[in-house]
């Protein structure tokens, strides 16, 4: 019995989670028989804490795309850099397909400034002061894994001073 008890508290804490839907869309495929109908969920899911991850699920209904999305999100999660005023150490800018995604650290009070599945993204990653512009396709998907590639490529200060191999008040000056 304990052993169950156990497995459910690891269950409840992994629901601090939080799972967004930014598009469902029905696709068909076109077979012998006529055509096979079928839904793909994009998802973005998040912990408001630093981590967040696109998935992308497909299945013959929206319920079970939806999951399928959210487990490909959880297996595809990121780490986020995160100054103390919620933002982005520095500017940085994404791709992902035909779209690419610029993003600008912001003042405190600033807000997320950005659209679409960026803003998603953003707001799940824990992000709460940023100025971000979607420039080339508006395809939710490709901007939201566009978001995602500008988040991988953030350093701290403190990570960019261990690769030089010098100490953070010599990085200033």
């Amino acid at each position: 019995m304990a052993k169950g008890r156990k497995s459910t508290k690891a269950r409840e804490k992994e629901t601090d989670w939080q799972e967004r839907v930014v598009q469902i869309r029905r696709v068909t495929k076109v077979v012998k028989g006529g055509k096979k109908l079928s839904f793909r969920a994009i998802v973005i899911v998040g912990n408001e804490r630093g981590q967040v991850g696109v998935g992308v699920g497909k299945a013959s209904d929206v319920i079970g795309a939806v999951k399928k999305g959210v487990a490909d999100g959880k297996k595809h999660l990121i780490d986020v850099p995160l100054t103390k005023s919620n933002s982005i150490p520095h500017p940085a800018t994404g791709a992902g397909g035909g779209a690419k995604v610029m993003m600008r650290p912001a003042a405190p009070g600033t807000g997320v400034i950005a659209g679409g599945a960026v803003r998603t993204v953003l707001e799940l990653a824990g992000v709460r002061n940023v100025l971000a512009k979607q420039l080339g396709s508006g395809n939710p998907l490709n901007n939201a894994r566009a978001a995602v590639n500008a988040l991988e490529t953030l350093r701290t200060f403190s990570e960019v001073a261990e690769e030089r191999g010098v100490s953070i008040e010599n990085l200033y000056a």
